[in-house]
């Protein structure tokens, strides 16, 4: 068993107002800490991860290739397919805090270096 602590400076900024933070990370799985301030976004993308998430603070705003959005709350959980393309926003008032688990793992929580 690995124990992994968080560290607050571990936070990357990955846009402008969104932060991510590495958590554990094993053979077929990872999760992440999603910290969003008002206005942060995620610009369109997809990536061959299955991803799941779970907001415990503010709302955090997907909007779907479609041009659909789906807003999830505190205590809402979302899965996103693999390949699905979407953007994410918090359109709100409220910082948003959300924990993502992403498979196969993602090791590095700076999306862009992918």
């Amino acid at each position: 068993m690995d124990l992994v602590t968080s560290d607050p400076s571990d936070e990357v900024e990955v846009r402008p107002g969104v932060y991510l933070s590495q958590l554990a990370a094993g053979d077929e799985m990872s999760i992440q800490h999603v910290r969003m301030e008002p206005d942060g976004l995620v610009p369109e993308h997809s990536h061959h991860h299955e991803q799941l998430g779970f907001v415990y603070q503010g709302e955090q705003t997907f909007i779907l290739e479609d041009g659909s959005e789906v807003t999830a709350g505190p205590g809402e959980s979302y899965w996103l397919r693999s390949h699905e393309v979407h953007a994410a926003e918090n359109q709100g008032d409220e910082e948003m805090l959300a924990i993502d688990i992403f498979s196969p793992p993602r090791h590095s929580p700076n999306w862009l270096d992918e």
